[in-house]
């Protein structure tokens, strides 16, 4: 490490958002390089940094800073160099140069405390002396709550947002209640906010850190899927915590509740807290997630309106399109279709093979034969290409429908604006939404809002795959409700019963054995006895077998697993399959960001919603075809190119949409090899290759072999061990997600 002190020379960029700033800094002896985030600084001001001495091959010596301080202005060149730095709008250097020749190491005092002063000299009327005043008591105030923080370990870039959320308040938040800063500033949680309340002097037991413990326990509790927790569950989670098991716990194991349930009940009374009797449990709830399912229950129960529809006529039309289309429906299809003519809501659940896709081209004919407008939805895009591809109609992400677009926050996953909501909801006649086990809680709740009474809603999907990656259990509450006409498609057609997948998927999904004797030849198995021979094996089949026998590019074909760590986790996965698939070339770029190397030519993955991210098509020859924003979590492409001089990275996805990251974007990205199955939710891939060793039994589980599995369109090849892949389809363990919707659409009208 190396520290560096002197006068900020010259500001060569600057990310308003993150604070991450290049500067030029005269020390006197040479002017040096500097990088890093810095919450406030401007021109002429004398900061001390410390950081790591690097070399750029482009730009030479830099300091790479990972802490800095400002250095208040004394002696005479400083207090000039500062002046006339441009960080006060209307002073200049010659300006500056004037006023401490007079005022000398008195002129902050003068500025401050008599700035009339200041129109003693030539060129500053009395308007600019008090302008200038002003200015420098506001940057004043900002140095002083830098520094002030900076004694609590908040990093300049945390204090410019404390900074501009609060103003001076803060001395008396950080006093108070240091817990707020979670609630209200972006990019503060609750451990951050308990280290600043642990350096104030808070006690441990302090009601105002049990309460924020318990919010806290349970928004982590949604990263799980949950939207609410039993109250034993949330004391308990809340109280390992905080630390506080040895306090609280009683020497007959139960809990000493007497200040927590002071805390909880006055958490209660704020109305931050929802308590409810659900299933024999106290259940609580924090009060948005209560009231965002309460609102998904009303806004469903009122669209559902009964719009029975003469049996006779309702056949005729449905003959009708049978011989016009070539579409041939079994009984449970035509149920179905009918449910969807007979009611406003209406959900189609069924396995591989069963006949969804031909249900929804049957349901859409009839639709528009009656001379409606019928709207195709998917939560991803790549569910929405695959939706398109099978309907011939366009399909849209349902961020797209809703017309998705970012603002200016600088948390760009929490800052989503639709443009379709009550005020301007969507305007068709019938929407149709695949892939609905992955839609969450907050995406209904957004979708339904946009959603007039009279539009018919036809939700398809496998109540059997995986819930969604974010909070609640929309599918499967609603199913499970008896509120709506459900239709569940159970038989295996001939041509899909042919297949190994489909037939398999069935057998995994029922818990029955699944022989791997290579019978199918769209469903193999290749024994290997450990995780490094797995491996081999996954690569010898990417680079050599499998492109050429399911006719695909070896970018297509997917590598799934359970896991995140491990020998056969993503995170090892991908950095060996990168080497094999898409190995260090002199003719294309690469660059390390947050430790993990992209090179031209990767597969990556978008690891979080962004909806400020913009994107475009482009023609064969660049011409701009369309634009939009938003780039969401899952979404898939292929590195197109890197520029190291502008520190931009262009990512190719579906559907040709291009989107250019800079560095701190790009810390959003992960190669993509190897994926989670979590993440491969409503994609569907030519070939997927699943190496399947050991794991953890509370990862190896039926619903997600069953969903890794049918992400496969041609071939699925499992490579591991019998022992593993039999115990996982005994293993019909489901991670318990505590969801509210079902019971609030229930009791709606109780």
């Amino acid at each position: 490490m190396k520290t560096v002190s002197g006068y900020v020379e010259n500001i060569t960029f600057r990310n308003e958002d993150n604070g991450f700033t290049v500067l030029t800094l005269s020390s006197g002896k040479e002017d040096i390089t500097c990088t890093g985030n810095f919450g406030y600084i401007g021109q002429g001001e004398y900061v001390e940094i410390e950081g790591e001495e690097v070399f750029h091959e482009i730009y030479g010596k830099q300091i790479k800073a990972t802490n800095y301080k400002i250095v208040p202005a004394t002696d005479e060149l400083s207090l000039k160099k500062y002046l006339g730095s441009g960080a006060i709008k209307g002073l200049g250097a010659v300006l500056a140069d004037r006023i401490v020749d007079k005022f000398g190491e008195d002129t902050f005092r003068i500025i401050e405390e008599e700035p009339e002063r200041l129109a003693e000299i030539r060129g500053i009327t009395t308007r600019k002396a008090m302008d200038i005043s002003t200015q420098l008591e506001e940057k004043k105030d900002m140095r002083d709550v830098m520094i002030f923080l900076q004694g609590y370990g908040i990093s300049p870039t945390l204090s410019t947002k404390i900074f501009n959320n609060y103003g001076t308040r803060v001395y008396d938040i950080i006093k108070t209640n240091p817990y707020q800063l979670a609630d209200d500033v972006t990019g503060i949680g609750f451990k951050t906010a308990d280290e600043i309340a642990r350096r104030a002097g808070v006690e441990v037991n302090a009601s105002v850190r049990i309460k924020s413990g318990m919010c806290y326990a349970l928004t982590e509790a949604s990263l799980s899927g949950h939207t609410y927790l039993p109250k034993e569950k949330m004391v308990e989670t809340t109280i390992n915590l905080l630390g506080l098991r040895d306090q609280y716990l009683n020497a007959d194991g139960t809990y000493n509740m007497e200040l927590l349930d002071n805390c909880f009940t006055e958490l209660v009374l704020e109305k931050k807290l929802i308590l409810k009797e659900i299933d024999d449990n106290q259940a609580v709830f924090l009060s948005t997630f209560y009231y965002t399912e309460l609102n998904i229950a009303r806004m469903l129960l009122e669209l559902n309106i009964s719009t029975p529809e003469d049996d006779y006529i309702l056949g005729v039309k449905m003959d009708t399109v049978e011989d016009m289309s070539g579409i041939h429906l079994d009984d449970l299809q035509r149920q179905a279709v009918v449910a969807t003519q007979n009611n406003g809501v209406s959900i189609i659940t069924g396995g591989p093979g069963t006949g969804k896709t031909t249900t929804i081209n049957a349901i859409i004919q009839l639709f528009e034969s009656d001379g409606l407008e019928v709207s195709l939805a998917a939560p991803t895009g790549r569910a929405a290409k695959r939706m398109t591809e099978a309907t011939g109609h366009e399909a849209k992400t349902i961020h797209r429908m809703l017309e998705i677009s970012g603002g200016q926050s600088d948390d760009p996953e929490l800052d989503a604006k639709f443009g379709r909501n009550e005020q301007n909801p969507l305007e068709t006649d019938v929407v149709i939404v695949d892939e609905m086990s992955m839609v969450d809680t907050f995406l209904m709740h957004a979708f339904l809002k946009a959603v007039t009474v009279g539009t018919r809603l036809v939700f398809v999907g496998d109540v059997n795959q995986l819930a969604s990656v974010g909070p609640g259990n929309v599918l499967k509450d609603i199913i499970e409700s008896e509120c709506f006409k459900v239709v569940r498609l159970t038989k295996v057609f001939r041509q899909a019963g042919e297949s190994g997948i489909v037939t398999n998927a069935h057998k995994i999904n029922e818990g029955k054995e699944v022989k791997l004797d290579n019978s199918f030849g769209d469903f193999l198995y290749i024994e290997r006895e450990n995780a490094q021979m797995a491996l081999n094996a996954t690569i010898g089949l990417i680079k050599t077998k499998l492109p050429a026998y399911v006719g695909a590019n070896e970018m297509d074909i997917q590598v799934l697993t359970p896991m995140r760590n491990g020998i056969l986790g993503v995170n090892s996965l991908n950095p060996g399959l990168q080497m094999y698939m898409n190995p260090p070339d002199k003719n294309k770029n690469e660059k390390e960001i947050a430790g993990v190397v992209f090179r031209e030519g990767d597969k990556v993955m978008q690891i979080k919603n962004n909806y400020q991210l913009e994107w475009e098509q482009r023609t064969d020859k660049g011409f701009l075809v369309d634009s939009g924003s938003g780039i969401f979590n899952g979404d898939m492409g292929i590195i197109t190119k890197i520029n190291n001089l502008t520190n931009y990275i262009e990512v190719k996805f579906d559907d040709d949409r291009y989107v250019t990251y800079d560095s701190k974007q790009a810390e959003e990205l992960e190669l993509a090899y190897a994926v989670t199955i979590h993440k491969s939710q409503g994609s569907e891939y030519p070939a997927v290759v699943m190496p399947l060793v050991s794991g953890a039994s509370m990862l190896m589980t039926r619903n997600l072999l069953y969903t890794g599995v049918t992400r496969a369109k041609k071939c699925v090849c499992i490579v591991g061990r019998k022992e593993t892949f039999n115990a996982m389809v005994k293993n019909e363990d489901q991670h318990k997600r505590y969801s509210g919707l079902k019971w609030q659409l229930i009791n709606y009208y109780q």
